[in-house]
């Protein structure tokens, strides 16, 4: 029994220590870091980008909550792109924006286009501008 308490314990505190010794994926520093949203007029909604320094972004898109890990470039390629590649670890049954509901697990690869002021950027399915859409304007303090 004691045994057992005391695996329960070093348990519990590697959980509570685990997360204040995780390093930054990003600098705060990084134009990507930050709020971000996309009004989306024509389904009367908006979708907010909260993209966090330690590899986590949630989204919230209509009633759907998402919980993300992501891997998003250090700087923009030769064209200008930066690649975002992010995983969901967690989201509600409720559907977003567009009346879907995406999955636990679920991979998306999208490519960022920043606009010179840092205030806006465009998402795009591949690193080619026809395929972009947005844009996501940056957010103070929502």
């Amino acid at each position: 029994m004691k045994y057992r308490f005391s695996l329960l314990a070093c348990a519990s505190a590697a959980l509570l220590i685990s997360p204040l010794q995780a390093e930054p994926i990003l600098p705060k520093e990084h134009p990507l870091v930050g709020l971000w949203r996309i009004n989306l007029p024509e389904q009367n909604c908006s979708e907010i980008y909260d993209i966090r320094t330690d590899g986590t972004a949630q989204i919230l898109s209509g009633g759907q909550v998402v919980q993300t890990r992501y891997d998003i470039s250090l700087r923009p390629d030769e064209q200008g792109f930066y690649k975002w590649v992010d995983t969901v670890i967690q989201v509600n049954s409720e559907a977003d924006c567009m009346g879907n509901v995406v999955p636990n697990g679920n991979v998306a690869t999208n490519y960022i286009v920043m606009h010179v002021s840092g205030a806006k950027f465009m998402m795009c399915q591949k690193a080619e501008l026809d395929t972009c859409f947005g844009p996501f304007l940056k957010e103070e303090g929502i």
